[in-house]
């Protein structure tokens, strides 16, 4: 009563539209309402763009909004399931009887993921095949924890998706029979990465780069019984760039002793593998254009491996060493990098004890460093600290964690380091708020500062990512793709087991967590809120 009625249209394509009148709008600005024409919302003005501008639309939502959108109107439905090119999966073998309907409306697919979760039963050969049949395009494959696929439904999918570009399995059944036929099928792969394959049994044949060998760029292998299988692979890649072993058995040392003269890597993580100075010298002679080189726990190798790759890799950019507080590498290493390696960029230093002797050659030496890492050095001092203050003066990004640095280290850096832009300072006991406070005035708001007390009864909390050391090429552009992957499931409910898992395992690498989270969110520009972490 007392407002002007509401007259209905019956819009062909949708529900009754209604007309709005400016007096049953809000009175936010009642003289232009009052002067305006009733305005009608019966037109759809979307259907004077073409179908390129509104996928565009559709490229910059999230995956929620782009499921919402398609509910619009039989248009937007079409649309935004031939504009999707990712697609994330629950692969419990319900997915079996919805892949026709799926895959006809998602036709444009290239990048497919398919995750089971641990309890439930995955789909199988016949679901992968019939996936492969509708994605003739396909050019990137995830499988996670589905062990009903065999080597035979692996080889028939390789048939089909010849275009593949990526490989990731992991937790699957299959083995080296189903790799084989990948890489023999697939001349365009240029990555793999492979996490507990459980096919790999003892006496497993041997995996070689077949026609991908002149493709293949990158190989991530991860918690692997019987890794050695993949020597001829590794071997083979004439274009090799980026080597990752994680966590491996066997001895490796023997494979590295084998690779190619010279080599295109660039890029070497070697982290608890069973590898010796012998090792990092043939990738010495063999990598004369190293960049990146992680060592993380491998206990065999010393200042003379590391010496090694400091004399032959003069472009060597980033170091990353954990020494696992077993003092075999430390300032003799440390100095032959300062000495031969210029161009560092990044120093990542953890159970290393180094002192003012190598980190002063590395801040006079390695003029162009600018993100440095120590974390729980019984060495780094004060007087270490005021070595970097004085001497980096391209430093941007420190990153101190449980060594005995007091105040006095946090007076030096106030005036040293004129390009620093961000600290932080963890469970470094001589350093009060008072110290953090102090450097944060007097370098105003160029300058933020994160400490972090760390105290027994439970400091702030840092989130981190899943694997602490392995922020390398692989897993990163994985992550990338499950971030605009829509998640379509099946209809059954999702078991809630891995999050203890999950928690377990950052609590064993929590002191890597730390310098991996630091450094990837200063990469990726922040804020300047700290890291959280799970400890």
């Amino acid at each position: 009563m007392g407002q002007s009625s509401s007259t209905n249209a019956r819009n062909p394509s949708g529900p009754p539209i209604r007309h709005i009148s400016a007096r049953s709008m809000p009175r936010t600005n009642d003289a232009l309402l009052l002067s305006s024409p009733p305005i009608s919302l019966g037109r759809d003005y979307t259907s004077d763009l073409p179908d390129e501008c509104l996928a565009l639309v559709f490229h910059s939502l999230g995956s929620g909004d782009r499921k919402n959108c398609s509910l619009v109107c039989h248009r937007w439905l079409l649309l935004e399931g031939q504009s999707r090119h990712r697609l994330s999966l629950d692969a419990r073998s319900a997915l079996l009887s919805a892949v026709p309907s799926l895959f006809s409306r998602f036709d444009s697919v290239t990048k497919l993921a398919l995750k089971c979760e641990r309890r439930s039963v995955s789909i199988g050969d016949e679901a992968l095949v019939l996936i492969s049949l509708r994605c003739r395009n396909l050019t990137r494959l995830k499988l996670r924890a589905c062990r009903e696929i065999t080597d035979a439904g692996v080889a028939a999918f390789a048939s089909n998706c010849g275009d593949l570009r990526k490989l990731s399995c992991g937790s699957c059944a299959f083995g080296s029979e189903g790799v084989n036929a990948v890489l023999e099928s697939c001349p365009n792969l240029e990555e793999l990465s492979i996490k507990r394959l459980r096919g790999l049994a003892e006496g497993s044949s041997p995996i070689g780069p077949g026609k991908a060998a002149a493709s293949l760029k990158v190989i991530c292998l991860k918690e692997l019984y019987n890794g050695q299988c993949f020597g001829p692979l590794i071997i083979g890649s004439k274009n090799l760039r980026t080597l990752k072993l994680f966590r491996c058995s066997g001895e490796w040392d023997q494979v590295l002793d084998m690779m190619p003269q010279p080599s295109a890597l660039v890029d070497v993580h070697l982290e608890r593998i069973q590898v010796s100075d012998r090792g990092l010298s043939m990738v010495a002679s063999s990598c004369g254009d190293l960049e990146v080189l992680h060592l993380v726990k491998t206990p065999e190798c010393t200042n003379a491996g590391l010496a090694s790759i400091a004399d032959r890799c003069r472009l060597l950019r980033k170091l990353h060493i954990d020494g696992w507080k077993t003092n075999r590498i430390g300032d003799e290493g440390l100095s032959a990098v300062a000495r031969q390696c210029p161009n560092l960029q990044e120093l990542v230093l953890i159970g290393v004890n180094p002192t003012v002797a190598s980190l002063g050659l590395i801040a006079g030496n390695c003029k162009g460093l600018q993100r440095l890492a120590l974390c729980g050095s019984e060495t780094i001092g004060d007087l270490e600290i005021s070595c970097i203050a004085a001497k980096c003066v391209a430093l941007r990004k420190l990153c101190i964690k449980g060594c005995p640095v007091s105040d006095n280290g946090m007076e030096a850096l106030a005036g040293g380091c004129p390009n620093l832009v961000k600290v932080k300072v963890k469970k470094c006991r001589g350093v009060t708020p008072e110290g953090a406070d102090s450097l944060r005035a007097s370098r105003g708001s160029s300058l933020a500062v994160n400490l972090d007390m760390g105290s027994a009864g439970g400091g702030s909390v840092v989130e981190v990512g899943e694997e602490a050391s392995e922020n390398g090429a692989v897993e990163a552009n994985a992550g990338d793709e499950g971030e605009r992957m829509s998640v379509i499931d099946t209809g059954e409910s999702s078991s809630g087991g891995r999050p203890g898992l999950a928690k377990v395992r950052h609590s064993l690498v929590a002191g890597r967590n730390f310098v991996t989270s630091t450094f990837r969110r200063w990469s990726n520009g922040s804020s300047h809120n700290p890291p959280r972490s799970i400890e």
